[in-house]
């Protein structure tokens, strides 16, 4: 039995649990954990993903998903962020599909499933990190360490840190590439087998499977690829039984058997090895033939640091940023949904005080870096060698390193790390109760670091079931995020309070003067609180920051056609087009603009783009029937009101414009039909009453006898109180 397993004999009772039952614990543990989440919303980045997403709708060819980021964008487009993670998205559809529609507790339910599926999972891991490799003459792997797997499982399924990609339904990305990760690094272990006469000898066919089950891994998130890094890792150090302390000691005595090291001369390893590297290259080079040869494009706000000139000030705020993270795994009270924006302000000189999270997190790692590396008791070099392995590498890909990424600081990245940081705990808890006789005490911390893991669960997964409880938990941990105060005014605005969500949107814009999509959002607030002068100058700041803004030149548009300057409103349409050559919304305004300047043909043609581009756009095609028929051209407005109506037949707007158009061409019961059609789908509309009663009065009175006319107008009269005022059309 494997040492750490004995050094925890009083903190878990030495009746252990079978494997099974202990699984079975580790699931139902982390069930409960974040169980409170299954009825939530679709929150933050969801919307994005998941609800405008097309990806995940039947009408989208399958092999789109080929070709697409995460976020259902194109990957060649120039604003594509390159995340290529097509199976996740895969799962989407196929949770979309059986839900039969944007149904959040379906997508909830399947992430909750995958983390106890991976906890459990983490049974057989945590059994191999602690306790080696050893097989029965029947091919089954012995369960070594059971406790200490056990302790380290269940430190895994209660880490509050995890609550991001379990109730974040986005968060599949990391719990799918765990899971393929985890069975990659099993499916190597498999790949060994001890026999009496060679020793170990090895499966190339478990090799390769390994190395498919990380390229699939990588499919679902792209930090997955890092398993056959760690399989490396695992095979030098634990099967080759590479020791770095031996191989010192004998370069400092110039000791010559050092040619004849057995890693050295290990045939098999060097095969593998060739099969590791060449496999991930060939991976790699496919994702990046895929995903175009340019890298992802991320702006200043996204990750400060990666743009200071200055060599030092980058290492140092990098550096820094992994200390929060390693405190994120000690100490998970202090969650938040974004840390960017402010929230995590430059250190621009070696003077900060923060610099000290930097040396106390090298001082650690170093200390565990040279004993994993120098001590003298093999079990200990591989347990602290591959704990050390599975908390760096996989978090490689977001460490800047290689490549900029567009975040600070996300606590999703942590969730395979957080494997490495269970081992290294566990075993700092065995090697507490090897040298001191309060080992009740011990105990009693355990289960109070358990206790307190489960609640913060529990407690953080119910802020993640709504937007305005997620983005106001932020507030006390990033009071000075903008992005956080931009979020929470949204989701005001969004509900209909102008007046806080407005106070909301001032912060953000003051905490970060080039938040160009809180400008737009207050200016648009303003414009429809007819504070025209104030929503102009916002508007007008945020195209000159970022030129390239679509929406903000459109709603720009907007405010300089209420302010009567259409030849400056025409320009921003024209400009907002420009950047954004399909927008239905922005071709639908400037025709309204140039109905405004009786420019007539203009503006049928602005509203016919306007249509095509978005087949649906009801008040663009009501638009094109009313001046049609104002105009006269009854003829045009009956054909394109027939159009619309094909396309969009449960519209009652459509059906009242084209039923008067009907009416005036003298088709009488046909516009009557679609009056009371209209009527029926929206009985409060007293417009349509009235339309009704003054065509009945107009038409011949054997159709339409006295009484029905009376009727009509009373329904008119009533409806009058009820009444709301339509969209705006022309």
């Amino acid at each position: 039995m494997a040492e750490v397993d004995a050094d925890l004999d009083h903190i878990i009772p030495s009746s252990i649990l079978p494997p099974f039952w202990a699984k079975l614990v580790v699931g139902l543990v982390s069930l409960v954990c974040f169980a409170r989440s299954y009825d939530g919303d679709f929150v933050f980045d969801d919307s994005e993903a998941i609800v405008n997403n097309k990806d995940l709708q039947a009408e989208t060819p399958l092999g789109d998903l080929w070709h697409h980021d995460f976020w259902g964008s194109r990957l060649s487009s120039n604003t594509s962020h390159k995340s290529y993670r097509p199976l996740t998205v895969l799962t989407f559809r196929i949770n979309y599909y059986l839900s039969g529609g944007f149904h959040p507790v379906g997508f909830h339910m399947v992430n909750i499933l995958l983390h106890g599926g991976i906890s459990i999972l983490m049974v057989d891991v945590f059994s191999v990190l602690f306790g080696g490799l050893q097989y029965t003459s029947k091919g089954r792997r012995v369960h070594l360490a059971p406790r200490a797997s056990l302790l380290a499982a269940l430190l895994f399924a209660v880490h509050p840190v995890h609550t991001e990609c379990v109730a974040g339904v986005v968060g599949r990305a990391d719990l799918l590439c765990a899971l393929f990760f985890l069975l990659s690094f099993l499916g190597y272990c498999k790949a060994f087998r001890e026999s009496n006469k060679e020793g170990i000898h090895s499966s190339t066919f478990w090799v390769l499977l390994s190395i498919l089950l990380g390229a699939v891994a990588m499919l679902c998130k792209e930090q997955g690829i890092t398993v056959l890094g760690l399989n490396a890792v695992f095979d030098i150090l634990v099967i080759g039984k590479f020791s770095v302390l031996e191989v010192v000691q004998k370069v400092l005595h110039k000791d010559k058997s050092l040619e004849n090291t057995g890693t050295l001369r290990n045939g098999g390893l060097l095969f593998r090895m060739a099969l590791l590297t060449s496999g991930g290259a060939s991976v790699l080079y496919v994702r990046w033939r895929i995903m175009g040869t340019g890298p992802p494009a991320f702006t200043e706000v996204d990750n400060p640091a990666s743009f200071a000139e200055s060599v030092l000030v980058r290492a140092i705020n990098y550096n820094y940023y992994y200390s929060l993270n390693a405190w994120l795994l000690l100490c998970p009270w202090w969650l938040c949904f974004d840390w960017s924006m402010g929230c995590i302000p430059l250190i621009k000189s070696v003077g900060d005080w923060r610099v000290i999270a930097l040396a106390a997190l090298w001082f650690c790692l170093i200390g565990l870096i040279c004993q994993a590396l120098c001590s003298e008791d093999s079990h200990k070099r591989r347990i602290l060698t591959l704990g050390l392995g599975f908390l760096v590498i996989p978090f490689l890909p977001a460490s800047n390193l290689f490549f900029r990424v567009g975040f600070v600081v996300a606590e999703r990245v942590l969730y395979l790390p957080s494997v490495g940081y269970c081992v290294l705990l566990t075993f700092g808890f065995g090697a507490l109760s090897k040298h001191t006789k309060k080992k009740k005490l011990i105990a009693a911390v355990v289960l109070v670091i358990l206790f307190i893991n489960i609640l913060r669960c529990v407690i953080r997964s119910g802020e993640w079931r709504s937007e305005e409880q997620l983005f106001r938990s932020a507030l006390s941990v990033c009071p000075l995020n903008a992005k956080v105060h931009y979020n929470i005014g949204k989701n005001l605005a969004d509900k209909g309070n102008q007046t806080a969500a407005i106070r909301y949107y001032r912060e953000a814009v003051r905490l970060n003067p080039k938040y160009v999509h809180a400008m737009n959002n207050l200016g648009n607030i303003l414009k429809e609180r007819n504070e025209l002068q104030e929503a102009e100058e916002l508007l007008s700041l945020a195209v000159q920051i970022q030129p390239d803004f679509a929406a903000a030149w459109m709603n720009l548009g907007i405010v300089q056609n209420s302010l009567k300057r259409f030849e400056a409103a025409e320009q921003s349409y024209r400009t907002a087009i420009k950047h954004r050559r399909k927008y239905p919304d922005c071709y639908y305004n400037l025709g309204r603009l140039y109905a405004d300047l009786n420019r007539h043909v203009d503006a049928l043609n602005a509203w016919r783009n306007a249509t095509v581009l978005k087949p649906a756009h009801s008040l663009a095609w009501n638009n094109m029937i009313i001046l049609l028929d104002n105009t006269g051209n009854l003829a045009q407005a009956e054909a394109v009101g027939r159009e619309a109506l094909e396309l969009i037949p449960n519209d009652h707007s459509l059906m009242f414009s084209l039923a008067n158009v009907l009416g005036k061409s003298q088709k009488y019961k046909e516009s009557e039909a679609l009056f009371l059609k209209a009527i029926k789908a929206n009985p409060n509309a007293a417009s349509y009453h009235g339309n009704l009663a003054v065509r009945n009065a107009t038409s011949y009175s054997e159709a339409f006898p006295m009484k029905v006319i009376s009727c009509c107008f009373s329904c008119a009269l009533s409806s009058l109180g009820t009444s709301r005022l339509g969209q705006e059309t022309l």
